[in-house]
């Protein structure tokens, strides 16, 4: 009777070190934040180059190489887990009560974490490798406080400055031109009030009085300002001139009468 043959054994389950996670955790977030690989790379070359910046750390000198499933695999339940317990800290920051610190902070974390999955949160190493990263920032008033001191912490010239997006610039330029368009109709308002006034003064036929004299000395000189910053400012000074002439006939009337 001829032997069967012998089923071959599966391959063995090597387990996740925590030096191994973070070394994966670098990699994705050095890979996703590379503006040529995010824009023009597919998934497959994406975990390509992830797989190879796993492979060549040489913190991992010794490690037996990954396969890019496998990184990519571990990389969805890091990033899962993660998240849950991002949720469960900042639950725990909502209820921190005056007095505690960040060990009860995360004490209590980790008991809503299993209360709510119903197996304990294994991963705190992954957690402090992206808890400052915007994906995963804790969107409660209470984390903001984790947000002021990463600022504090980090050296002005090395701060990361995110381009400001195209519909944001847009919606800055747009508002910009109405703040623009609003101050010209004021200015352009202001100006037709001041003639007007000024048409009255030299209007008056009686003679005026200090104050209004002193008033149409001063709607000249703003006039004239006015004309120097248009373009047309060579009709203003001739306007000027005219409105002088004016001026010192209607005194010089008034006298002599």
């Amino acid at each position: 009777m001829a032997e069967s043959p012998p089923v071959p054994k599966a391959a063995e389950r090597r387990k996740w070190s925590p030096k191994e996670d973070i070394v994966l955790i670098s990699a994705w977030l050095n890979t996703s934040k590379d503006p040529i690989v995010s824009t023009n790379h597919k998934g497959g070359a994406f975990w390509k180059r992830i797989q190879e910046y796993y492979n060549g750390s040489p913190q991992l000198s010794g490690f037996a190489p990954r396969e890019l499933n496998q990184c990519k695999q571990r990389w969805g339940r890091l990033n899962e887990q993660v998240c849950r317990f991002v949720g469960s800290h900042e639950a725990a920051l909502k209820e921190q009560a005056s007095g505690q610190n960040e060990n009860d902070v995360m004490k209590a974390a980790h008991d809503i974490f299993l209360n709510d999955y119903g197996s304990k949160f294994g991963l705190e190493h992954a957690w402090r490798e992206l808890r400052y990263d915007q994906k995963w920032k804790s969107n409660s008033k209470d984390g903001a406080k984790e947000k002021r001191k990463e600022g504090a912490e980090v050296e002005p010239e090395f701060e990361e400055v995110r381009p400001e997006g195209v519909k944001a610039a847009k919606r800055k330029k747009r508002g910009n031109e109405a703040y623009d368009q609003l101050q010209t109709m004021l200015g352009v308002k202001d100006a037709i009030s001041k003639r007007r006034l000024l048409e009255r003064l030299l209007a008056r036929k009686d003679p005026l009085s200090e104050t209004e004299m002193v008033l149409k000395d001063k709607l000249v000189s703003e006039l004239v300002v006015t004309g120097l910053n248009c373009l047309n400012w060579l009709l203003y000074c001739l306007l000027y001139c005219f409105l002088v002439y004016m001026l010192h006939g209607v005194n010089f009337q008034s006298r002599v009468m």
